[in-house]
Parts: structure tokens; C-alpha cells; sequence
């Protein structure tokens, strides 16, 4: 689970930059610079909870185990 917390936060910085980029002639330094670190905080909370799920042992456990 850490390489998956690892690749969303990656995914997340590259989206960021695109929006950084694309909103470049349309909206001033201020709002740009808050939408990217809203995107940088979710990016960074996303891949803490992916890391954090996985050291509580949650991530890959089976909840439809039957018994015989």
C-alpha cells in the first residue's frame, strides 16, 4: 500500500502542475497558488491515509471470510 500512497501523491503534484499551468492567463497568482495547495493537501492527506491504512493492517484483509 505504500507504493500506491507514494504513486496517488505523485499523480496528484503532476495534476497540480497542470492546473498551475493551464490556469496561467486566466486567474491571478493568489487564487492559482490556493487551488494548487488545495490540490497539494488533498494529495497529501490522500496518500497519508493509503499509508496509514496500511500500517493498521486494514488494507487487503478479506471482510467475506465464511466459515465451515
Amino acid at each position: 500500500m505504500e507504493i500506491a500512497a507514494v504513486i496517488f501523491i505523485l499523480i496528484m503534484f503532476a495534476v497540480a502542475w497542470v492546473v498551475f499551468r493551464l490556469l496561467k492567463r486566466t486567474v491571478q497568482l493568489l487564487i492559482r497558488a490556493i487551488i494548487v495547495l488545495l490540490i497539494l493537501f488533498i494529495a497529501i492527506a490522500g496518500g497519508a491515509a493509503l499509508w496509514n491504512m496500511d500500517s493498521l493492517g486494514l488494507a487487503g484483509k478479506n471482510a467475506s471470510k465464511k466459515s465451515r
